[in-house]
């Protein structure tokens, strides 16, 4: 069986942390068993490979998402990129036809596909591995995972199974009837009465039955031709295009512990210390969390129940009840994010300046990893002047080579092609002068410093 993580997501719901380029799934926030800071993709990652599934296991993701997911998991890590984001069925239909195309993958193979970022025990990966054998036996074209539930949620969609009778925690697929999104509480208590099971969002298919399913829709099965057409999809996801035209689906009950991460109450019911960076939490303040990113500390006196959230994005102070509504509210912000992972290390925005002549000035510190390096590209609408401020590197520009230090200053004038590699770890100030200071004019010869050494002759 192979694997299809889902990694997406805008950002909102754990705002001011998460951002358009850092989502839920890569904040740091739990702990691994070894008490060390985690994010929930390091953590799937992590039980998938103690169920022995990470070999056949791939990341479908986003552009704006790989830095990250290299940086948290390696460089090592499958990943299937989009060329842009076009929701979960042409994601999926890219991620089969490169199996498909690719890596020849029978057509007789099962394919599982699940959200990045499920809080599960490894159980669960277990369960999805039974899949395969539901398709087998059962005869469906879609075979899902149902999480048995232990409250009548309103929050989460519904499988109701056909013909329901017996104890539905018993481990046995059923046949699906029908599907209910988000009922109201007098309706999730009856469905409860109906053994109707959670939504989680896992499903699995023969690779053929999409194939197939690629076909009648016109789709390109080649990968790389699909990836030319991939900007003219429709924006669709897989449910409304397959699972509700779909009649032959089971479900596989799972009765272990699973939950959505997804909002501030849900997630600090799981973080391991009620306190994330500098600050204090004191007085009759139970049931309060803090998470500070910033590099002053902040202080909650006599307030119970509550999430304070500090980053260089914004702060947040709200009730946990009211917490899942900050989605909406945020919404209505424009603001760059402030905060970034990349795959050689990260950054943070200090200051950004637009003036009225529309010149912009955009002050960043950045940190890269000792053995890492930055991409070999030039800028055409704007300069840089790098500061180093702590470790050692070496600096290419325009082929030229040179080592810096801490005290160092390295202008680049547009046009000027440049990298850095860091031989130890390495930070600096880079202020940005320009017209239009966007990553669309980041404009990248090659990335690696192999590449980089074997392109402009400087070893």
């Amino acid at each position: 069986m192979k694997m299809i993580l889902l990694s997406g997501g805008s950002g909102k719901r754990l705002w001011p942390l998460s951002n358009d380029l850092r989502s839920k799934q890569f904040l740091k926030v739990l702990a691994d068993p070894n008490g060390q800071p985690e994010s929930m993709v390091q953590r799937v990652w992590r039980q998938l490979d103690e169920a022995g599934l990470c070999g056949s296991s791939y990341i479908a993701t986003g552009k704006s998402q790989i830095d990250m997911i290299q940086n948290q998991l390696g460089h090592k890590v499958p990943i299937l990129a989009e060329p842009e984001r076009r929701d979960t069925f042409p994601a999926i239909a890219l991620a089969a036809s490169y199996l498909y195309s690719v890596e020849g993958v029978s057509e007789d193979e099962a394919v599982a596909v699940l959200p990045v970022d499920p809080y599960v025990e490894t159980e669960f990966f277990h369960t999805v591995g039974r899949l395969e054998r539901v398709l087998e036996e059962s005869g469906a074209n879609l075979a899902l995972i149902g999480v048995v539930p232990n409250i009548p949620s309103e929050k989460y969609g519904y499988i109701v199974p056909a013909a329901a009778h017996g104890d539905p925690a018993s481990g046995s697929y059923r046949m699906v009837d029908s599907f209910k999104e988000k009922p109201e509480r007098a309706e999730a208590e009856q469905l409860l009465a109906e053994d109707a099971l959670w939504n989680c969002g896992v499903f699995a298919f023969k690779l053929g039955y999409l194939v197939d399913l690629m076909r009648k829709v016109g789709l390109p099965l080649q990968y790389e031709e699909l990836l030319k057409s991939y900007p003219l999809l429709p924006k669709i996801s897989f449910d409304y295009e397959v699972v509700e035209k779909e009649r032959k689906i089971a479900v596989l009950p799972y009765s272990g512990y699973w939950k959505d991460l997804g909002t501030w109450n849900t997630l600090t019911e799981e973080m391991a210390a009620a306190q994330i960076g500098k600050g204090l939490v004191t007085g009759a303040s139970e049931d309060t969390h803090l998470l500070n990113e910033l590099d002053i500390p902040v202080v909650v006196m006599g307030v119970p129940g509550v999430v304070v959230a500090a980053s260089p994005d914004g702060i947040l102070v709200t009730s946990k009840e009211a917490s899942p509504g900050i989605k909406n509210v945020v919404g209505a912000f424009e603001q760059r994010p402030m905060y970034e992972e990349r795959r050689w290390g990260h950054y943070r925005v200090i200051d950004y300046l637009k003036y009225k002549d529309g010149n912009e000035v955009l002050t960043k510190r950045i940190f890269i990893e000792a053995g890492r390096n930055i991409s070999y590209q030039f800028h055409r609408k704007r300069s840089e002047i790098w500061t180093i401020i702590s470790g050692n590197g070496e600096i290419v520009l325009n082929e030229l080579h040179y080592k810096v230090k801490a005290g160092d200053v390295v202008r680049i004038p547009d046009g000027t092609r440049h990298s850095i590699l860091a031989t130890t770890d390495l930070e600096l100030i880079e202020v940005q002068t320009g017209s239009e200071l966007v990553e669309e004019d980041n404009i990248r010869v090659c990335f690696s410093w192999s590449e980089i050494e074997l392109r402009q002759n400087i070893s």
